[in-house]
């Protein structure tokens, strides 16, 4: 066994326990915003619409920069990339608390805490593959659940806090735990070591470092590729008006305060989906050792199964039956993803799995920035229940494409990559 192999095993669960943290107070950072959203719309005297309209901002500059990440994320230390913008967006998180107008949240919330985000995402899930193989989709699944939990712990504290100490409040904490993760990052964390004899594109190798174009042009011309991003599009959509709206809805619709608004929201989705994905990781891997197109096909069962739940959750005037909502919902997401990164990974080669992963995350938000200013539009229209049920639709959707695309294409666009 070699030195590389010794640390590679013994390393890689403390690699994946370090980016799961910074993943939590990544997802906790933006949701925040989303819980204390009706203070600063009372405090600042914004519409419906300005404060959807500064989420949209958000994820469209989010989606302009993440390729160039992605693209970094190919040439240059994971490592370094991952701690700088942990650090960067947590200061412009505390920032985010001065602000006194519309225009001061978009620079801060929309342009500063999105532009260093969006260099975390692909260097983060590549230097996760980097050091997990065999074990991928289970250590893509556990890094998934900092997802679910930074979101429930957000959606309470950053309501407590608010209510407590005011909106300003939830901005300074939660940046400035975050700045402490991003310095003991940089201290223990360490990017991947290859073998002397193994060519990288980020030191020592012969093989060309990967071009700016190149990621796009995997993407759009692998069919599998091509399908998992327009349907993470869909996924993204529906969880960007998910997240910005729901604690609004239940303050609204239920007169709760805005600690239960937050997390009432949150809890129930997230927690299911934290027991749903380590179950998906677990069979995903198990059963793709066979087959692995059934990655996919999981994908588009998982966002159909959560089509009637979304249904439930708009429709329903009843608490429990909207609470029941929420937990399918989770549930069933965590099927999409637990396998994401992976069903891209099993199709692109190893050296533009940052780049690809960059251009995935890109078109995602591109589209899923829409949500909030769409539901916002449809609130002040035809109210939020009607916003929320049509996410049902772009499910619908997305599940029956993926399911065409793991019947389709998946083992054509795998055996490709993989010699086989």
């Amino acid at each position: 066994m070699t030195g590389y192999d010794k640390v590679r095993k013994g390393y890689k669960w403390e690699v994946l326990a370090l980016l799961w943290v910074a993943y939590l107070l990544n997802q906790a950072d933006r949701q925040v915003f989303n819980v204390v959203l009706p203070l600063i719309r009372e405090d600042l005297g914004l519409s419906d619409v300005a404060v959807g309209t500064i989420a949209t901002v958000f994820n469209l500059f989010y989606a302009v920069l993440v390729p160039i990440g992605g693209f970094i994320g190919d040439r240059f230390s994971r490592k370094w990339i991952v701690t700088a913008s942990v650090l960067f967006w947590s200061i412009a998180t505390m920032f985010t608390g001065l602000c006194n107008g519309f225009l001061m949240l978009v620079v801060m919330r929309s342009i500063a805490t999105g532009g260093g985000e969006a260099f975390f995402g692909p260097a983060n899930y590549s230097l996760i593959a980097d050091y997990h193989d065999r074990t991928r989709a289970f250590a893509m699944s556990i890094h998934q659940t900092a997802y679910y939990v930074g979101i429930i712990l957000s959606g309470y504290a950053a309501g407590v806090v608010g209510e407590l100490w005011g909106w300003r409040n939830a901005f300074y904490i939660f940046g400035a735990i975050g700045v402490l993760h991003g310095i003991i990052m940089a201290g223990h964390l360490r990017d991947r070591k290859h073998p002397a004899t193994e060519p990288t594109e980020r030191g020592g190798g012969n093989e060309q470092k990967p071009r700016f174009a190149e990621g796009f042009r995997i993407v759009f011309t692998t069919p599998t590729a091509l399908i998992l991003t327009l349907s993470f599009s869909g996924l993204i959509f529906v969880l960007t008006g998910y997240l910005t709206w729901m604690p609004t809805y239940l303050y609204e619709r239920f007169d709760m305060d805005l600690a239960a608004a937050g997390f009432h929201s949150m809890f129930y989705t997230h927690l299911f989906a934290f027991v749903g994905i380590l179950i998906a990781g677990r069979i995903s891997d198990r059963i793709a050792a066979k087959h692995p197109a059934s990655r996919m096909a999981m994908q588009g069962i998982g966002l159909l199964a959560a089509v009637p739940f979304i249904v439930m959750m708009g429709h329903s005037s009843t608490l429990w039956i909207i609470y029941l909502g929420f937990a399918g919902f989770g549930f069933a997401r965590a099927f999409f993803d637990a396998n994401t990164y992976t069903v891209l990974y099993d199709v692109v080669p190893e050296r533009y799995h940052s780049s690809a992963s960059g251009v995935m995350i890109m078109t995602g938000f591109a589209i899923g920035a829409l949500a909030p200013v769409i539901l916002g539009a449809v609130k002040e229209a035809a109210g939020l229940s009607s916003g929320i049920t049509m996410l049902a639709g772009v499910w619908l959707v997305c599940g029956v494409l993926m399911l065409a695309g793991s019947k389709r294409f998946y083992m054509k666009n795998y055996n490709r990559i993989n010699n086989v």
